[in-house]
């Protein structure tokens, strides 16, 4: 065994990035080529840009801090280009690599539990009038007014332990600021990038079924579909149960869109009837208390559907489920885990740079907001795998700190060994010292992707 291999022996136990190793783990090399994510004649190879920009958000740098202090950092120019680069299919690369990630902890789910596909949407200011995908008038319900900014709408997975960020599109409403014909001229019609661009004219709820779609057929196993009242519509749940998967929904008290077959056709008619036969079970969600019951009727798109009728004392609410096998009971504890895709909202804005894309480009914002739920997962998975689960925020700084000391200690080690290099003696009694040097400052970068200076 020659001397770089001994010195990988022995680091190699001691040296852990564990965010390379899961990347390792699901073959990410793999996921990359398959989403056309592939290196040319010249430049870097684009794993170790990803990996770069993972480092960034978890090292709660900026891209300028990153540059100026990494060692081993590539020009500013090169991470412009790479998240500018068109033909790269970053759906699919955020599609891909979350399967892998649930797939690995299908052994830890335990039997009872359900696995959830939850959709839903959010508003991320922005102020710029050339930003690409951007509109006036959005209403947020974070700032409960209407703001100037993107409308993402996105798919998680859960299953009551993690959470994962499988796919999102970026909604384009009527009062789009910037055209779509404007910023997408110079594409050919049948690529990523412009097929990317041209389905955010497309309806919330129709990319929302898409998204589902492309889940499953990727072999995301799931049990329900969850949804709010905006999604909640006849047609939405008849396609979604085409596709193989029941939906529960909380559904607005809307005649229009809501009667039932029956006498009593709407949402309050049923109530009013059957609250005053039915017997009502009573629970609890923190500080508020509810009664409720439950009702199978039927529908003229749907069939029979169950319907949850919980009342708070001020307010009524009304969830469906197209099982009508499942208990009043686990269709609202069910429903309550939809606030997991609203906690995922929270981190990626606190920790991972969702929100604070700084581009106009469309294919930039697009790279961004993958590269912020990509890390998320990365995270959201170490924590699964972990005996002892925290916060993503606490893992996210622990992490932080962890990276930073592994890089600076390596990088404060090999200054020293090229100080001892320097004495003449040292080197006539020990000639490999140079060689050590350089393979254990090779051998680093490998196992951190890149060398960080405090």
């Amino acid at each position: 065994m020659g001397l770089d291999n001994y010195i990988e022996s022995a680091v190699s136990g001691l040296l852990k990035n564990p965010l390379l190793e899961v990347l390792r783990d699901i073959k990410i090399t793999r996921i990359l080529k398959q989403s056309n994510f592939t290196k040319r004649d010249v430049g870097y190879a684009p794993f170790q840009i990803i990996l770069h920009f993972v480092y960034m958000l978890v090292m709660n740098k900026r891209q300028s801090t990153f540059v100026k202090q990494s060692d081993n950092a590539f020009g500013k120019d090169t991470y412009y280009r790479f998240i500018k680069e068109a033909r790269y299919n970053w759906r699919k690369l955020l599609l891909l690599s979350s399967h892998a990630l649930i797939q690995r902890v299908q052994p830890l789910h335990r039997a009872g539990e359900h696995r959830l596909l939850i959709i839903d949407d959010t508003v991320e200011p922005k102020r710029g009038k050339q930003i690409e995908g951007s509109c006036k008038y959005i209403w947020s319900n974070k700032e409960h007014r209407q703001v100037n900014g993107l409308n993402v709408v996105s798919l998680n997975f859960s299953d009551s332990h993690s959470t994962f960020q499988v796919d999102f599109a970026i909604r384009m409403g009527k009062h789009r600021r910037k055209e779509i014909n404007t910023f997408s001229k110079s594409l050919h019609h049948r690529s990523n990038a412009y097929q990317r661009r041209v389905e955010g004219l497309k309806g919330k709820n129709t990319l929302a079924l898409e998204m589902v779609e492309r889940a499953l057929s990727q072999g995301i196993v799931a049990d329900y579909l969850l949804v709010d009242s905006w999604y909640a519509k006849p047609d939405f749940l008849y396609e979604a149960e085409a596709m193989g998967i029941s939906v529960i929904a909380r559904l607005s008290n809307n005649e229009r869109i809501w009667n039932f077959k029956g006498k009593q056709k709407s949402l309050n008619a049923i109530y009013t009837t059957l609250s005053k036969v039915r017997h009502k079970s009573h629970g609890s969600y923190g500080k508020i208390r509810y009664r409720y019951f439950d009702a199978i009727v039927e529908h003229q798109v749907l069939g029979k559907v169950k319907l949850v009728f919980l009342h708070t004392g001020k307010d009524l609410l009304v969830f469906i489920s197209t099982d009508i096998a499942l208990s009043a009971k686990e269709i609202i504890a069910t429903y309550k885990k939809r606030w997991n895709i609203e906690q995922g909202y929270k981190d990626l804005r606190e920790h991972f740079g969702f929100g604070k894309e700084e581009n106009r480009l469309y294919e930039a914002l697009i790279a961004r907001i993958t590269i912020s739920m990509f890390t998320y997962n990365l995270v959201s998975y170490i924590n699964r795998i972990n005996h002892e689960p925290q916060t993503l925020g606490e893992l996210f700084r622990d992490l932080e700190c962890e990276l930073e000391t592994l890089a600076i200690s390596m990088q404060l080690f090999l200054k020293l060994l090229t100080k001892i290099s320097e004495i003449e003696n040292v080197v006539k009694e020990n000639k490999n010292i140079l060689t050590i040097i350089a393979v254990l400052s090779a051998y680093t970068k490998k196992e951190l992707g890149v060398m960080c200076e405090s």
